[in-house]
């Protein structure tokens, strides 16, 4: 299964995003609400500046405490980011993901980002995958 699969078959939400002076706080109430872990940082609403996790919203407050919920997003994202794009498989994805050891990637169709994947999202799509490899495999074997 590829990536435009995968964006197909999620709930069209749209991909959920803050700018980048926002404050962590605002960021975390975003993800709390939309029961999401990651929100994408964008001044303009289709660009890609950053990344925002829960997971770099627990880290840092655990160094430093609850005062970094009055920082701006900026200041905890991710910037270097790694993406895929509508052509690559669930494995690629999966690989990506756990070489890079984040749960998220934002997905691009040239300069656009046109949607996010999560581990959850590709899991999915490759057990779809297997799932019709074995049946592919089974019917071959049965001679049909």
């Amino acid at each position: 299964m590829i990536v435009a699969q995968m964006l197909k078959s999620k709930p069209d939400v749209g991909v959920i995003s803050v700018k980048p002076d926002a404050m962590v706080a605002d960021a975390a109430k975003l993800l709390s609400k939309h029961r999401i872990g990651t929100v994408v940082v964008s001044a303009d609403g289709t660009s890609l500046d950053g990344i925002l996790s829960e997971r770099d919203i627990v880290r840092e407050l655990g160094k430093r405490g609850a005062g970094c919920l009055r920082d701006p997003v900026s200041a905890l994202m991710t910037a270097k980011l790694v993406t895929c794009t509508l052509t690559h498989s669930a494995l690629d994805v999966l690989e990506m993901m756990t070489d890079g050891r984040f749960r998220h990637l934002p997905v691009m169709d040239g300069e656009n980002l046109v949607g996010l994947i999560s581990i959850g999202d590709a899991v999915k799509g490759r057990l779809a995958q297997l799932a019709m490899e074995k049946e592919s495999l089974e019917g071959m074997i049965m001679g049909h």
